[in-house]
């Protein structure tokens, strides 16, 4: 995922996934600015985001961007368990410190339908990705 193309993003999941690309490539990948484009559910999620981590084989995680960054991560963790590798997607919101008295406006885009739509989304997701990786 750190030096995906909008054609295999496409290929991931045609029609859901429209377009992940890297716009700034840094060295050793922390840093790396990426495009992507995607429905989750009914929403239409169109962002940049910046790799802030990436520890290789075990996690990247990612801090959106839509003009400035976001208080809003992105966090996938690799296990290796002998008979393959266990994904694991979280997606965590929220302002830091006395930031967080603005955490409710949050709620609104964060909504528990969208909650649902994006377990349902990552689930439907790797299990595309096992097939194509299969």
């Amino acid at each position: 995922m750190l030096h995906c193309t909008d054609r295999d993003y496409q290929n991931w999941w045609p029609g859901t996934h429209l377009a992940w690309h890297t716009k700034r490539q840094s060295p050793g990948d922390t840093g790396n600015v990426v495009f992507f484009d995607e429905y989750v559910g009914k929403k239409r999620l169109k962002f940049e985001a910046v790799v802030v981590r990436y520890t290789p084989g075990k996690e990247i995680v990612w801090q959106m961007k839509k003009f400035v960054r976001l208080p809003v991560w992105l966090v996938i963790r690799f296990e290796d368990r002998g008979e393959g590798t266990v994904l694991t997607h979280v997606l965590k919101a929220g302002f830091p410190g006395v930031g967080r008295l603005l955490d409710r406006l949050l709620s609104l885009f964060f909504t528990p339908q969208f909650e649902k739509d994006m377990d349902e989304h990552a689930r439907t997701e790797f299990k595309k990705l096992a097939a194509i990786l299969g």
